[in-house]
């Protein structure tokens, strides 16, 4: 297949090309040609104003909820949903029916993602069933493909265990991801706790719960000398801590939330469901020191945790509301509405993370495997339900002004042009 990319502005730190507006030529699924204006016949032309091309996004941690929960996502509908978002690559949760716990269930993705318009990875569990008792296979995973491992939306509570499973990694040069949340404070919270929750009448969950864990786990990493990443951080004190053990050479990284860094407690004034994530939305002061965390560094990554929910767990009280939401489809435009540079986003969602996580690491030049995204960071948009391909529709950013458009993906031959275009 032949592919002409018209006028696209290349935004990749590690091509001789960055920041230029080019031609690019793809044939056989890598790039042949690249100039300031190319004429070949292609079996297909992509052009459009203020077009930007950049090596493939990753998603680090999204739910595709298959095998088991397939009312929920499937990873035939997740991967759609992927591909509209701008990713090449996404690493799915292993918190399925059964878990991602053995290496059958990783070569069912591994193989599965081979007729996918996106590459999943799967990430391993650290402990059977994502219970938290005993470890799993994770020599037989990591072998199978496993990118990394992770009881995913389970938090591992066990330090002991959490120890085991750091020194075991480092073995087979893996990295453990965590959701810093020790679920014995505040166990019933629903929310931020602070003066939001009390005039909302809604038990809080302190921050306190994700910062205890985080310096526990910054402890355990320091005392294996293995690699850590935090998922979804959300908190003030814990930004400190991260900072401070990056500082001192502890092998720790981390990533935020589209949703944390637009939405602030705030905003669950209206009782929205959707609102109701985990870790929960924080102050505005906290979204504002996320911000800040990203420009400087000290966060390293945007993650989507795309969590999707059918209608009956989310159109109810907001007590029996499942926490999370969907957010692949979302996640660039809500960047790009918070006023982040193509150049930033681009370092968040495929530099770094490709980098952290050991995937190939690709460069906009002549004779180089295609993974391209491309997008529009001037295009303003009302997000609607029609711009979602996920299975399930749980977004507060529904009706939203957001800014910056997806216009697809390559991934080798395959081309997947975003279908609200």
């Amino acid at each position: 297949m032949k592919i002409l990319i018209k006028q696209a502005r290349i935004v990749d730190p590690s091509s001789p090309h960055s920041g230029k507006i080019k031609d690019i030529f793809i044939r056989d699924g890598k790039i042949a040609q690249i100039s300031s204006q190319l004429q070949q016949e292609a079996d297909r032309v992509i052009e459009c104003d203020g077009l930007h091309l950049s090596p493939g996004w990753v998603d680090t941690f999204s739910h595709f909820c298959d095998p088991g929960s397939e009312y929920k996502e499937t990873l035939e509908t997740g991967s759609k949903a992927a591909a509209a978002g701008g990713f090449t690559h996404v690493f799915v949760l292993p918190n399925t029916q059964p878990a991602v716990h053995s290496k059958s269930q990783v070569e069912y993705i591994k193989e599965k993602s081979k007729s996918l318009p996106v590459n999943l990875h799967p990430i391993g569990a650290i402990t059977r069933n994502t219970e938290g008792k005993e470890l799993a296979e994770m020599y037989d995973m990591k072998a199978s493909g496993a990118i990394a491992f992770s009881d995913g939306l389970n938090t591992v509570q066990s330090a002991g265990l959490l120890i085991k499973a750091l020194q075991y990694v480092k073995a087979i040069d893996g990295i453990i991801i965590q959701i810093p949340d020790d679920k014995s404070i505040a166990p019933h919270g629903l929310m931020n706790e602070g003066i939001i929750s009390t005039r909302l009448g809604l038990p809080g969950k302190p921050a306190m719960a994700e910062e205890l864990m985080v310096a526990r786990d910054i402890k355990l990493a320091r005392y294996t000398d293995s690699k850590l990443h935090f998922a979804g951080v959300t908190s003030r004190k814990s930004l400190e801590y991260i900072k401070r053990a990056k500082e001192g050479g502890i092998k720790v990284t981390c990533s935020v939330t589209p949703y944390h860094l637009y939405f602030t407690e705030e905003d669950l004034l209206t009782y929205d469901t959707n609102l109701k994530v985990n870790l929960p939305l924080r102050s505005k002061e906290d979204s504002i020191a996320l911000k800040n965390a990203l420009l400087d560094g000290t966060v390293d990554m945007v993650a989507t945790h795309h969590e999707p929910h059918e209608w009956d767990s989310k159109v109810c009280e907001f007590e029996y509301a499942k926490p999370g939401m969907i957010g692949l489809e979302s996640c660039y435009a809500a960047l790009g509405s918070l006023g982040f540079s193509a150049d930033d986003t681009v370092k968040w969602l495929s530099i770094n993370p490709g980098k952290i996580f050991g995937l190939p690491q690709v460069c906009i030049k002549e004779g180089e495997p295609c993974y391209i995204t491309l997008f529009q960071p001037g295009v303003t948009f009302t997000f609607e339900e029609r711009h979602i391909q996920s299975k399930s529709k749980n977004t507060a950013f529904l009706g939203k002004e957001l800014k910056g458009k997806v216009i697809g993906t390559i991934i080798g031959e395959k081309l997947s042009l975003n279908p609200t275009l």
